[in-house]
């Protein structure tokens, strides 16, 4: 017959007054570092509870008869606890304490009790912690309630109420201990559950699991605090225009993500317009605004001359005090290996205050203002940077000149009898800062000037590639240049051969060209070539002299490459700076002998029209013949009810793949009349069809049988 398995006997619990429990000298916590016991007793004191019984056993006498007293081996934190509520008075010396009583029979020790007590206990999970802060918040707990009660900042119960954020399914991966908690806490400063599991899904099988990565693919589309558009503005102006934030409560983020670039770029303009305006009312004839100048965006301009506003007699005894300090205290200071912190500051101070005197107001000759411009931009520190006085080449025509038929050429300069000044040209981002009209007339306008120098400066880069790629086009086109100087001029100065290569630069231009792959390819083969070349001018003769035929073609092309020129500009017909109508005419005509020599094709070098690069910058008209072109009038149907600024983004993405080209980049029969209805002796000069505004919608004949004449290079 089988004997039931013994049951377990819990050992009982009862109330034991406090002054009848003594601290056992079995307890095994002896080391008292990172133990908190005054935190405990507010616990306690804030609850009137103990959450967990002392453990305790009898006190036996020398005869190991029981007393009335208890020693307690395991919960020794709560009795200190305890101990320390009845000294301040706030418990009763003899207030029931729940306490578990063990048999003082028991074979297990008392040490084995307490050790046990320790050991045995699971620190709660963070996730836990979190679902417990969270469900006392939504119970209406305040972040700084909760924090007082469990002895922490309200920054960390933030921060655990932040995981909220993360998605259910990522919380279940990290439960499961698929993810490390730094991994978890970086998923927060994105509340998009669905970009954090796609992020998740790149991440998880990636060497690269850094909470660093991730929290980078999760603003990836936003823009820091730090951006200098946004230290420009500030962010309480963006907060209040309705834009939203990100941040990381678990690192320093700099302030956080700005989520909305397109809010964030719209404030920038305005706020760079109404600087401009300001400046405008100066006199200038056109300022250029943009956060990001182009480098070398001066190249070529004649900076004006000015000088200083002078200092009046307070100002200059003030100055002269300044330095008379400072020479005092650095002659009294002169021996000292190390200045005291305040004699320091002081010389900073004055520092600062003598570079104010040398950097007060400029005065500028008012008939210069009036031909001259203004560039504004910001800084890396978001502080406007205004730089005044600069005057392009086709300004430079005095007020009054003659024209050819005897009147008075208008350059826009002159200041009315009124005494008001011209209305400067403003442009922000290379774009008119006067509102467009959304409803535009359903005609195909002229395209800006700026947008069509901006496109024939890819044009003059790729060609530059092609040229640069091609020896044999290169050496004729010299030759060309060599023949036509030779044969054609009765003139020559300076060195003893007038052969040499005009560095052409980018005045304006596009965002986009310093990344296409034609602009890279240059850079590569320059530095490629300026590696192998002897630093010793001197060496040069003699390594050119033994360099291979081929190695000499390579060379030789790329150096007449770097005159390439097939930027567009307006003909200056007064003034010996810039190019005639008729010399723009050969310039184009001999862009596109190399263009056809070379074999360049503007698609097959990757030019794809995008919203920034041209289709954000024409006429509504203008997208959809542009789409009527590349797509074929259906796709032009399905988007000509759009805004522009849709209908420019809908564009560039059925343009994609099609093959189309904006007119200044396709090849161009100069054979043919550019301008329509241009009677015999007229002053006109001719202009390109897309600055016409005239048959702009007619495809430029191309013969591609035509045979191409010898090269000529650039000027």
């Amino acid at each position: 017959m089988a004997t039931a398995a013994q049951k377990i006997i819990l050992s009982p619990s009862r109330d034991i007054p406090f002054n009848k429990l003594v601290l056992s000298q079995s307890n095994v916590r002896r080391v008292k570092a990172g133990v908190s016991v005054e935190e405990l007793a507010e616990d306690i004191a804030r609850r009137g509870t103990l959450l967990q019984s002392l453990n305790v056993r009898p006190v036996l006498d020398a005869r190991g008869d029981e007393t009335d007293m208890y020693e307690v081996p395991a919960g020794g934190r709560r009795y200190q606890a305890l101990a320390i509520l009845v000294k301040q008075k706030r418990l009763a010396r003899t207030a029931p304490v729940p306490c578990v009583v063990r048999d003082p029979s028991t074979s297990i020790l008392a040490e084995d009790d307490s050790l046990a007590e320790n050991t045995q206990r699971v620190p709660l999970h963070p996730l836990d912690q979190f679902r417990a802060f969270y469900d006392m918040r939504r119970k209406g707990m305040s972040e700084e309630e909760i924090a007082a009660a469990f002895f922490t900042t309200a920054q960390v119960v933030k921060q655990r109420l932040r995981l909220a954020s993360v998605s259910p399914t990522l919380l279940d991966i990290y439960a499961e201990d698929g993810m490390k908690l730094e991994e978890l806490m970086a998923f927060t400063v994105n509340p998009d559950h669905a970009r954090q599991e796609q992020v998740w899904e790149t991440v998880q099988t990636s060497h690269n699991r850094q909470p660093w990565y991730i929290r980078q693919l999760l603003t990836e589309t936003t823009v820091p605090a730090t951006d200098k558009r946004a230290l420009f503005i500030g962010i309480e102006t963006y907060e209040q225009a309705g834009g939203s934030l990100l941040r990381d409560l678990f690192q320093t983020d700099g302030g956080g993500w700005l989520q909305d670039p397109a809010l964030l770029d719209r404030l920038v303009a305005e706020k760079l317009k109404t600087l401009a305006e300001e400046i405008a009312a100066e006199g200038w004839k056109w300022i250029t605004v943009d956060t990001d100048l182009p480098y070398g965006y001066d190249q070529g301009l004649r900076a004006l001359d000015f000088t200083l506003v002078d200092l009046n007699d307070d100002e200059r005894a003030a100055r002269e005090a300044l330095r008379e300090e400072y020479e005092r205290i650095e002659a009294e200071y002169s021996e000292a290996d190390e200045l005291p912190d305040e004699i320091d500051q002081r010389l900073g101070e004055i520092e600062t205050a003598l570079e104010a005197f040398e950097k007060r107001p400029v005065i500028y000759d008012p008939a210069d203002i009036a031909r001259g411009g203004v560039f504004i931009s910001v800084d890396r520190n978001g502080e406007p940077v205004v730089d005044r006085g600069y005057v392009r080449p086709e300004d430079e025509t005095p007020v009054g000149v003659e024209d050819p038929d005897g009147e008075a050429e208008a350059t826009g300069t002159e200041v009315a009898a009124s005494g008001t000044v011209q209305r400067a040209v403003i442009t922000i981002g290379g774009q008119s800062a006067e509102p467009e009209d959304d409803d535009e007339e359903d005609v195909i306008k002229p395209l800006p000037e700026r947008l069509v120098t901006e496109l024939t400066a890819h044009r003059t880069l790729a060609l530059r590639d092609a040229v640069g790629a091609n020896p044999q086009v290169a050496f004729t086109a010299l030759l060309h240049k060599l023949v036509r100087d030779t044969f054609q001029r009765t003139a020559t100065s300076g060195a003893s051969l007038q052969a040499s290569v005009n560095h052409v630069f980018f005045r304006e231009q596009g965002k986009d060209l310093a990344e296409t792959a034609y602009a890279k390819s240059v850079i590569q083969r320059h530095e490629d070539w300026k590696a192998d070349l002897p630093a010793d001018e001197d060496a040069l003769w003699d390594w050119l002299a033994v360099l291979d035929d081929a190695s000499r073609m390579a060379l030789l092309a790329h150096c007449v490459s770097y005159g390439i020129n097939a930027l567009y500009e307006r003909p200056n017909p007064y003034s010996g700076s810039g190019v005639s109508q008729s010399g723009l005419d050969r310039r184009m005509a001999e862009a596109d002998r190399l263009a056809r020599a070379t074999g360049l094709d503007m698609v097959d070098v990757g030019f794809r029209p995008t919203v920034e690069n041209y289709l954000g910058r024409v006429t509504k008209p203008r997208i959809l013949a542009a789409v009527r072109e590349g797509a074929g009038e259906r796709a032009a149907q399905l988007i000509d009810h759009l805004k522009k600024g849709d209908m420019a983004k809908e564009a560039e993405r059925l343009l994609a793949d099609s093959g189309w080209l904006p007119e200044p980049l396709r090849l161009i029969d100069h054979d043919e009349p550019t301008t329509s209805d241009t009677s015999e002796g007229e002053a006109e000069t001719a202009l390109p069809a897309f600055l016409a505004g005239e048959d702009e919608d007619e495809e430029t004949a191309e013969d591609p049988e035509a045979e191409a004449p010898a090269m000529i290079a650039a000027e």
